[in-house]
């Protein structure tokens, strides 16, 4: 209840219609009756409007008489006209014409793009919409002079073509391992989980995301699990399970959960913050500096008179929008947030610099010392590549500084930088793509977002050959370290904040199994080749190692555990296993994997409807809504050639 009130709230100032009737309600599926998150509902005749939020509700002021229209990729759109009520619940019934049409309800400005491009596009009667309804015809078009653009990678199921300038790292997807020689897998944690909140964007706005914005380990990690904490003493606490693969049921699917300790809110170190925010330009839409003010909002809401906060801008330049302040001058810190305003270039590399200077300066030993820097992405003046940032972050952070960074925007996202820096300055990468997204990051998981409670968490599987022919590590794949990495207390690995999980999934071809998946070689001239014995006649499957440092240690400590051989029917796995895996097969599909063996969109939904859980939140009904959405976005797109 909390967290609606928060979200009624931003959601009412940020709507900016001034004495008007305040309007409030959820939006439902007519079919199921579940709430439908980022449902658009907007004022007919203006670019005003909200989206729900993931429990389908929103919150917007309205002038007397207005209609308030409500749209939803896969959904007829639904025109109510607001009378005496100031409670409105919608229900959405699905589009008898969905598989002609997609409806996009993006606030960029689609539709006069399309135009300058040439190609003709249907609009609404109200010429003020911002809604653009694009035919098959239309979607087919504009998917082709993309397919050759280096930003964005395409996959067969071509995105629309507002987004050409964001870039995305590309992904080449781990493959499966003989597991005879090569019998270790090892890689860095994640906690990051920008890609599913930046794929929902997409989605929710009527486009199939790029291939390689769609990072399956951030997708799973997304989502909270019922995983136990370390009890100890230890900051972190290892899980495992083993089960089959929906998708290739002669496969297994090994479940590996880290789960840190959750610090008492009460008891948290200091902070020695500093907002570190792009004035420049690009930040000058509606969904970008407006949005980060409110963002910073909510974190100076969260912060106490031990904690200080200092807030670093750049454009052209860098400068000191206000030196380091007590948490608890409120008032003083909301005003120098308000007063921040876009123009200009892009000089993100001295904006940086300045953010880890004024850091060093106040900085608190055994605090929390961490730069929160909100941007695109989008720098243009100065060293600016993904390499130069890099550089300049892997030198900055021997300060002991942190970096959190957080995305926003649309069009431009550089999302391939922001990960670079957040993975090499050992913070995380969320993006934010609206208010209550803004109060998942920065309320909701407060702690686990600012304080670290284990540094270079790293993970390490020895595989038994004689119970695994291959194995592959679905996702992580700009983790994946060398074998020797993991005893070496100098290579950088991922963090872990207070009450963070981190899923991991390795499908497994057992031994005995023949498929096309887990390769064959000649056999070795030099060495004996053959089955693997097992030792001792052992029921173990793999052992599982993991390695963190905690923030008060520079040696690493190493745990392990020991997986048997004894699967689980995944329909009598736990539904955090059966979520997981569903969420991963979508991602396989998303991403159109050469590994998505027999996964449907048909299949991965119904696993999460029967795997959502309690959902406090409605984070797991939103994810199936998105894939309904995505299932019909691929139908269309494959219908347009």
């Amino acid at each position: 209840m909390k967290k609606l009130l928060v979200f009624l709230l931003i959601a009412a100032g940020l709507s900016g219609f001034g004495q008007n009737t305040h309007i409030s309600g959820r939006v439902f599926a007519k079919d199921d009756g579940l709430p439908i998150p980022g449902v658009s509902v907007r004022i007919k005749g203006t670019n005003s409007g909200v989206q729900t939020n993931s429990s389908g509700a929103y919150s917007i002021s309205v002038p007397g008489g207005a209609v308030l229209v409500y749209s939803f990729v896969g959904y007829a759109t639904k025109e109510v006209t607001v009378k005496d009520k100031d409670i409105i619940d919608v229900y959405l019934e699905a589009s008898s014409v969905s598989m002609g049409e997609v409806v996009v309800t993006q606030p960029m400005g689609i539709q006069t793009e399309a135009r300058q491009m040439g190609y003709a596009t249907a609009a609404t009667q109200d010429k003020n919409v911002t809604a653009t309804t694009f035919y098959k015809s239309d979607l087919g078009k504009l998917s082709h002079p993309m397919a050759n653009r280096a930003s964005v990678p395409s996959n067969r199921y071509a995105p629309l073509a507002a987004n050409r300038d964001e870039s995305y790292k590309s992904i080449d997807e781990n493959e499966f391992s003989d597991a005879k020689s090569n019998p270790l897998s090892t890689f860095s944690v994640d906690v990051d989980a920008a890609s599913y909140s930046n794929v929902r964007r997409f989605i929710n706005n009527g486009e199939l995301p790029p291939a390689d914005a769609v990072r399956i380990e951030e997708m799973i990690n997304y989502f909270k699990y019922d995983l136990k904490g370390p009890t100890n003493g230890d900051p972190v606490a290892i899980h495992t399970e083993l089960s089959s693969a929906p998708w290739n049921p002669k496969h297994r699917l090994l479940r590996i959960g880290l789960k840190a300790k959750t610090l008492n809110t009460d008891n948290l170190p200091p902070s020695n913050l500093v907002f570190l925010i792009d004035v420049s330009g690009s930040m000058a839409q509606p969904n970008k500096l407006p949005l980060v003010k409110a963002s910073m909002k909510l974190l100076t809401g969260q912060l106490r008179a031990e904690d200080k906060v200092a807030i670093v801008t750049y454009a052209g330049n860098a400068g000191i929008a206000l030196g380091s302040t007590p948490g608890n001058e409120k008032r003083k810190i909301i005003d120098a947030i308000e007063a921040l305003e876009a123009g200009g270039s892009t000089n993100g590399g001295e904006g940086i610099k300045m953010a880890y200077r004024i850091a060093r300066e106040n900085f608190v030993e055994k605090g929390n010392n961490r730069i929160i820097l909100a941007t695109d992405g989008d720098f243009n003046v100065g060293p600016n590549s993904d390499e130069d940032m890099e550089h300049l972050i892997i030198r900055e952070r021997e300060s002991r500084v942190a970096i959190s960074i957080m995305g926003f925007g649309m069009g431009n996202l550089k999302d391939s930088k922001m990960e670079t820096m957040a993975d090499k300055g050992n913070g995380n990468y969320a993006y934010i793509d609206n208010i209550t997204e803004a109060t998942k990051a920065f309320v909701s998981e407060f702690a686990g977002t600012l304080y670290t409670v284990a540094k270079d968490v790293k993970i390490q599987i020895e595989f038994n050959p004689a119970k695994v022919r291959a194995y592959r590590l679905l996702g992580y794949e700009d983790r994946m370290l060398n074998k020797e990495d993991f005893n070496n207390d100098r290579k950088d690995a991922g963090d872990m904040g207070s009450g963070h999980t981190v899923t991991a999934l390795y499908e497994i071809v057992p031994a005995g199994i023949k498929d096309d998946y887990a390769g064959s070689v000649d056999p070795l001239k030099y060495q004996k080749s053959g089955p693997a014995p097992a030792r001792n006649g052992s029921d173990e499957l793999a052992t599982v190692k993991f390695r963190y440092k905690p923030t008060d240690s520079s040696p690493s400590k190493m745990e392990q555990v020991v997986v048997k051989d004894t699967p689980a029917a995944f329909g009598a796995s736990s539904t955090d296993l059966r979520f997981a895996a569903a969420v991963a097969e979508f991602g396989m599909l998303l991403r159109d994997s050469q590994f998505k063996q027999q996964s449907t969109f048909d299949q991965a939904i119904g696993i999460a409807k029967t795997a959502k859980g309690e959902d406090a939140d409605g984070y797991r009904a939103e994810f199936i809504r998105l894939a309904q959405s995505a299932k019909l976005l691929v139908k269309t797109s494959l219908a347009a050639y």
